[in-house]
Formats: C-alpha cells, structure tokens, sequence
C-alpha cells in the first residue's frame, strides 16, 4: 500500500513541479494539443457513424422485433464506445509522446536537473530515439488492440461485464499510461521496452498508484493536455525512485548508471 500512495505522490509531484514552472510547462503542451485536434476530428467521426458500424456488424439482427434490436445495438453502441474511449487514453499518450519526443526529452532532463546531480544520457542520436519510439509505440498499438478485444467481449457477461471489468480496464490502462509515460526518462537512461516493463511490474503498485488516476483524470475533455507536462515530470520522478536515484543526493549522477547498466546486461 506505501507504493500505491507513493505512485500517487509522483503523480502529484510532477503536476507542482509543471506548475512552478511555468515556461516548461507551457512547452510541454505544445504536442498534446496538436495531438488532441487529431483525436478530436476522429471522436466527432465516431459519434456520427458508431449506429452504422453497429449496423453493419450485426447484420443477423435486422429481422427482429424493434424492442430486442434497439436494447441489443443500444448494449453494443455502449460497448463500442467505451472500447474506443480506452483506445483514445491510451493511445492519445504515446501518440503524443511520440510526436513530442523533443519537447518531452528535455522536459524530462530539466526534471533531472533540478533534482541534482549528472543528467542521464543514452547517448542516441534522435533520429535513433524516435525510431525505437515509433517500434515501441506500435508494440504498445497491438497489446492495446488485444486488451480492447478482451475486454469488449467479456463485457457481455452480465453483471461482471458492468463492474469488475471496467474496473479492470482502468487498472490496465493505469498500468499502460506509466510505461508510456516512463519510456522517455528510461530510455534516456538506456533501459529498453522489455527491461522497462520488467522494472513496473516488480513495483505494481507503484506503477499503479500513478497511472490509475491519471487514466480517469484523462477522460475529461481537454484535461490531458494540461496535465501532460506535469505527467512527463512525475514519471521521471519516478523513475529516479525505480533506479534507486533518490536513496541519497549526493550519488545521483553515478547511481543513475547503476540500475541502467544492470538491466542491460552491461
């Protein structure tokens, strides 16, 4: 339960260093709201063909009585749309975290700054960062993808389908959102996707305590764009918890190689 308090505390810690300053704060924004008109355009597509995607994937029903047909499209409408809602969460951080890899890397290094001690560096060119970004960000796409499906399709057992699932979608999402949020200050630190989801999940509920609540803070409208900053800056936190570069301020600069090296096999 400490971690799980702790992940919120990172939460909270970013979003008042974002606030105090301001300039990078501002800077963060940038990529999220040029990501947000994008998922904008797509939210309002949805909304207007969502009855004739249901439509056209339910062919069977179109002969039966006007009660049954409209509860059951209605169901799957409902569904369907909050399968796409927990795609936009997702999906709209490593969008724009991948279209703000610039602005999010120094963002996070100022972070790293502040806190003392040396800067972490990996060492890659950006052209290098973006490509694994851009792997990663598909790899993420098709776990996404996967998890949807599941929890689309067991959100047609009744009862359970209506409360332990959503309540398991945020945790999924939760989870996510860290990882994604994470990549930046890790990366930076030379720990790649497969090393980075090892070192969430020996610290669940570290992962979780964070990204939980930014899940639901992320579906309110406009909401992840401001608390994107804040967000960059709380993970790297974080990460400084994950790599042990908090223990003591004096070693910073050398402990932030440690845990890296280790992960790596170096």
């Amino acid at each position: 339960m400490r971690d799980l308090v702790s992940g919120f505390g990172y939460l909270m810690k970013g979003q008042r260093w974002a606030a105090r300053h301001g300039r990078w704060w501002g800077f963060g924004m940038i990529p999220a709201l040029i990501t947000l008109v994008g998922y904008a355009a797509a939210i309002v597509a949805l909304f207007f063909w969502t009855d004739d995607v249901i439509a056209w994937a339910t062919p069977f029903a179109d002969d039966w009585s006007s009660l049954w047909l409209g509860v059951f499209r209605g169901a799957l409408t409902i569904l369907f749309a909050a399968t796409c809602l927990f795609l936009a969460v997702l999906t709209f951080t490593a969008v724009t975290l991948l279209v703000g890899q610039p602005f999010y890397e120094s963002l996070s290094e100022q972070v790293d700054r502040s806190e003392g001690g040396a800067v972490p560096d990996s060492g890659l060119s950006i052209w290098s960062e973006l490509w694994i970004g851009l792997r990663e960000a598909i790899a993420l796409l098709i776990r996404v993808t996967l998890w949807s499906v599941l929890f689309f399709a067991l959100g047609f057992i009744p009862a359970v389908g209506q409360t332990v699932i959503p309540a398991l979608a945020f945790c999924v999402t939760g989870f996510f959102l860290t990882e994604e949020l994470t990549s930046i200050a890790l990366l930076r630190r030379g720990i790649l996707l497969k090393d980075r989801r090892r070192m969430l999940r020996s610290r669940r509920l570290l992962s979780l305590g964070f990204g939980v609540p930014l899940s639901v803070l992320f579906l309110i409208p406009l909401v992840a764009v401001f608390l994107m900053p804040g967000a960059v800056a709380g993970a790297t936190l974080l990460v400084r918890d994950l790599t042990g570069e908090n223990e003591d301020a004096a070693p910073r600069g050398e402990t932030a190689a440690g845990p890296a090296g280790a992960f790596n096999g170096s």
